[in-house]
């Protein structure tokens, strides 16, 4: 039996479904550099060829998604490779498979000192979404030793301010054990803790829970779009009206989380999740009955675009 819905009430759900999210989102774009300290002074020693590996790690959504304090080490195996060897590239594949994590950054340290080496990040963007920034580096040498920073929020919650953004600030930068080896020196040969060990600060020597260096965010701007749509406009759906076979071309290949199909009463009827950075998509909706339904587009960095599809 066929529903009816009054012209009214249809129109009042399609505006319901069009108006979703047209909140604002946010940027802060961010020079980011890190000056090292490590001397006898500070410290009960340095080793005789004291280095840093580089410096890495990401922007992300959620407290503890890259590193967690205070928990078994390792995580991940990147945390581990980083902590004993300053070997990166498995925790680079982490986060650039990590749904939660927006983008991986690395800088080397110059010069190959203990005591004032700089890596430095320029022009690193971070959005509302993926707020918080965790970094970390090996102290090289070490048995499994790591200075981080870990589940920065940027977003002071000050809106009037720079958008809600951190202004310029300088924090201080300490070191970690990874629980992973339990040599007590820096040329300690390899002996694996057995069980793992929770990641902790070293407190005691040779570095005695003294800073291993400081750590400035430089705001360079921040920028709040009063349309999340912006960037999804420029998405094209077609052909519209169609039988249910349709392309969506995405030829700037914005990150897709879903897409949702909605009837006008506002029931999901499709979804299809985890879509990124696809130049075109074809989607099959010819098991949906004749009708006009709601197409949403939902972006990974929360972004949303609602559009009408017909299918005949």
């Amino acid at each position: 039996m066929k529903t009816f819905i009054p012209s009214k009430l249809y129109f009042l759900l399609l505006s319901s479904l069009l108006s979703i999210n047209l909140f604002g989102q946010s940027t802060a774009n961010y020079d980011i550099s890190i000056t090292t300290i490590w001397n006898a002074t500070d410290h009960t020693s340095i080793p005789s060829d004291p280095h840093w590996s580089p410096l890495a790690g990401g922007t992300h959504k959620n407290i503890n998604d890259i590193l967690e304090f205070g928990a078994t080490a390792p995580l991940t195996d990147g945390i581990k490779d980083i902590a004993e060897t300053g070997n990166t590239s498995n925790f680079q594949s982490e986060i650039n498979g990590n749904s939660n994590a927006d983008q991986y950054l690395q800088s080397g340290f110059s010069p190959r000192a203990a005591e004032n080496s700089v890596a430095t990040l320029n022009g690193v963007t971070v959005s509302e979404a993926f707020p918080y920034i965790t970094l970390v580096s090996m102290v090289a040498p070490s048995p499994d030793w790591f200075i981080a920073v870990n589940n920065l929020n940027l977003r002071s919650g000050n809106n009037p301010d720079s958008n809600g953004w951190e202004n310029t600030f300088t924090i201080d930068v300490f070191a970690y054990d990874a629980g992973t080896d339990d040599g007590t020196d820096y040329e300690s040969g390899n002996s694996e803790s057995t069980p793992r060990q929770s990641i902790s600060m070293i407190t005691g020597s040779p570095i005695n829970g003294n800073r291993m260096g400081t750590i400035t965010f430089t705001l360079n701007s921040s920028v709040l779009s009063t349309n999340q749509n912006d960037s999804l406009e420029n998405i094209k759906l077609f052909p519209n009206p169609s039988k249910g076979n349709i392309t969506i071309s995405n030829i700037q290949k914005i990150d897709l989380n879903t897409i949702e199909v909605y009837s006008v009463l506002g029931r999901l009827v499709t979804q299809i999740s985890t879509i990124k950075r696809e130049p075109k998509l074809d989607l099959d909706l010819t098991r949906l009955n004749h009708g006009i339904y709601i197409l949403k587009l939902n972006s990974i960095n929360g972004q949303s675009r609602t559009q009408k599809l017909i299918i005949r």
